[in-house]
């Protein structure tokens, strides 16, 4: 499944741009995380909680920085994590690029592939979607909430 999620940042792409690569740092902003640890280099080990419709899910797995491209404002990502309890796997490739929107806005945008394998596969797409979207929105308000007076504010 391929998602396209943007969102709008107050300030510059300078202002958001290391902050959205401390991957413990993100992982605050996204709701249902519980533990981000590095494992070396660009890899980290994690662990999340989610409810998709009526099934919650506890993933556990690995995320790694692939790509970073400071010139164009790139970076690349990919993770994969299994839930043991519903016997089924995620594996994710992703990206975001930040487009400067004139001296006070910056765009965010994440492109997702995502594969489900075993009994996520059986979800369906309305309802990933649906999770997808409202996870996107939070994740851009818990982003703007934590740096309003955090390590990205006022670094513009």
């Amino acid at each position: 499944m391929k998602f396209q999620h943007r969102c709008i940042l107050p300030g510059t792409p300078e202002r958001w741009w290391a902050f959205l690569l401390d991957v413990p740092e993100v992982g605050k902003c996204i709701a249902g995380v519980e533990d981000i640890q590095p494992i070396e280099g660009n890899a980290y080990s994690g662990s999340m909680r989610v409810k998709i419709g009526p099934v919650g899910l506890n993933f556990h797995g690995k995320l790694t920085l692939e790509e970073i491209r400071r010139e164009d404002w790139r970076a690349a990502f990919q993770s994969e994590a299994t839930d043991r309890g519903l016997a089924g796997g995620i594996r994710v490739r992703m990206s975001m690029q930040l487009h400067p929107q004139g001296p006070d806005a910056t765009e965010l945008v994440v492109d997702t592939d995502a594969v489900f394998m075993g009994k996520l596969g059986e979800f369906g797409y309305p309802l990933i979607r649906k999770k997808a979207d409202s996870m996107m929105q939070d994740f851009a308000r818990r982003v703007v909430e934590r740096t309003a007076s955090g390590p990205a504010a006022g670094k513009d």
